[in-house]
């Protein structure tokens, strides 16, 4: 499997810097209920592509990323790519959204929820400052779409443009607020531009030049 992979793509890398920098800025909350930065670990989001089927065994007491174990804190995330109608006049600046879940698994986790919210708003929604950390975030790393036994190493194929983050895009969208923003569950909308390396692209397709037509 090589890097132009089906399972290579842009939410995968998204994803994977998403999740790996919620750690640093999402802190566990003490028993007083006021974080404290500096003693307790960073948290692990679990991010899924649908519902599971059992949240209980998937949400275990560790979450492990770049091979590091966060204490799971009772806040995972589902996600859903969003292909957005391409208005730009040129096919290959692709433009999508990325539709993320975030909900409780366990009671007390306000703060939590506070903090994930606020740390994705402070790094996806920079514009082209976000695309410009991501992308010099994944040029230094590869993704293994295998096992620890059987490694298959992916490196990034994607040169992400601009990052911008919202629940709103207008406020007569207040109707369905309700159902958005929650301290039980709140939907996040990142929506961001990117081409992909001529190796996706299809560049080197040429004509076919039969003798007989194939018949279908």
């Amino acid at each position: 499997m090589a890097n132009d992979s089906l399972l290579n793509t842009p939410v995968l890398w998204i994803n994977k810097y998403l999740q790996s920098k919620l750690p640093e800025l999402v802190k566990q909350v003490g028993p007083d209920n006021v974080t404290n930065f500096t003693d307790l670990p960073g948290i692990g989001v679990p991010l899924f592509p649908s519902m599971p089927s059992s949240i209980d065994n998937l949400t275990e007491q560790w979450v492990v990323i770049d091979d590091v174990r966060y204490p799971y804190a009772g806040v995972m995330a589902t996600w859903d790519r969003l292909i957005k109608m391409n208005r730009k006049g040129f096919p290959h600046i692709k433009c999508e959204q990325l539709l993320y879940y975030f909900y409780a698994t366990e009671a007390d986790v306000t703060e939590t929820m506070v903090q994930i919210q606020e740390a994705v708003l402070r790094l996806m929604d920079r514009f082209d400052e976000t695309a410009e950390e991501i992308n010099n975030w994944c040029s230094n790393r590869q993704i293994n779409l295998g096992t620890q036994q059987n490694p298959v190493l992916v490196d990034n194929m994607f040169y992400f443009h601009n990052f911008k983050v919202y629940q709103l895009e207008e406020t007569r969208d207040i109707i369905d607020f309700g159902t958005a923003r929650t301290y039980g569950g709140n939907k996040i909308i990142i929506d961001f531009d990117y081409h992909p390396m001529k190796e996706l692209t299809s560049r080197d397709w040429q004509p076919e030049k039969l003798a007989t037509k194939i018949i279908l």
